[in-house]
């Protein structure tokens, strides 16, 4: 039977009650009914789910990561990020193996980076990571950590004039780069920016979180699990009831909507090579996130650990 919102009044539910049905309700459906979670890319207005998966590890094709790239397609959370020396330069050509065999190529957000030195090698790296990746169009291509980026932004740009790439950016997992970071945004029309950040590890909050929003940049966070010293942190420790409020079952979840719940954050990337851990992790991307009163509740619950 549908309730309407009259009859939720005759059942004496005041404003109060009402305001926070939908939150209630979304705290007690399944977590795979809930919706699916997606923020705007500030330069096209293209939405993207919140959650992705990355794939630095990818040296060979197992049937574990067959399976996690078979599902991600499935999912919705649609991007799988690579680079072009990844696990030695296999991560690429695993990922378009599975992918062109699985005919899911319209399904996924492809995003990989170039870490080359001299406009000829660029050039010739971002070729390769078509030929790898198996497909005519690349969704977007970072400089990888800084290198030689004023070189390899002009490829880029020269590659997303061609059509051939839609968004391009730059990543760092250091805060050592962020000053240099920090003046590559302030000088350049990036697309996207890639860089650490976790509920411990909150440095990019000071400067670099407010210019990407400042200059309508996209944010992946690449670490949102702190190098997995969160779940050393919390042990076996249960998660906090009022984490049911956000629709958090488990750490990972936990972490994860904490990550992109920040207003200037687009989506983060965990490395995902295991099936039961994307299947966690994707319910991230769904039903509520917290909000600032929240973020702050679990900054300071981290913190007495």
């Amino acid at each position: 039977m549908k309730l309407t919102r009259r009859d939720l009044m005759k059942l004496g539910l005041g404003a109060t009650a009402l305001a926070a049905m939908p939150r209630l309700l979304a705290q007690a459906a399944p977590a795979s009914s809930l919706p699916l979670i997606t923020k705007a890319i500030p330069s096209s207005g293209e939405r993207i789910p919140v959650i992705g998966i990355g794939t630095r590890t990818y040296n060979s094709l197992t049937e574990e990561i067959r399976s996690v790239l078979t599902e991600i397609a499935r999912s919705g959370c649609t991007m799988i990020d690579t680079a072009d020396n990844y696990a030695g330069g296999n991560s690429e050509q695993v990922i378009g193996q599975v992918i062109a065999e699985n005919s899911t190529r319209d399904d996924v957000f492809f995003a990989t980076k170039i870490n080359v030195r001299g406009e000829a090698a660029g050039r010739q790296r971002i070729d390769r990571c078509f030929s790898q990746l198996r497909t005519d169009k690349i969704d977007l291509i970072y400089v990888h950590n800084l290198v030689d980026t004023e070189v390899q932004l002009g490829n880029l740009r020269e590659a997303k004039a061609a059509g051939r790439i839609r968004y391009l950016g730059v990543t760092t997992s250091s805060d050592n780069q962020y000053g240099e970071l920090e003046q590559i945004m302030r000088n350049h029309d990036l697309d996207f920016v890639q860089l650490d950040y976790a509920i411990d590890n909150r440095s990019a909050e000071a400067r670099l979180l407010p210019l990407a929003a400042d200059r309508g940049m996209a944010v992946v966070t690449n670490l949102p699990f702190g190098r997995a010293s969160l779940f050393r942190v919390v042990g076996d420790r249960p998660l906090p009831e009022w984490a049911s409020e956000f629709n958090a079952t488990t750490w990972a979840q936990f972490f994860l909507k904490y990550n992109v719940s920040h207003p200037s954050i687009t989506a983060a990337i965990p490395g995902t090579t295991q099936l039961r851990h994307l299947l966690d992790n994707v319910q991230g991307a769904r039903g509520q996130l917290p909000d600032a009163a929240m973020r702050t509740r679990m900054e300071q619950f981290m913190a007495t650990l």
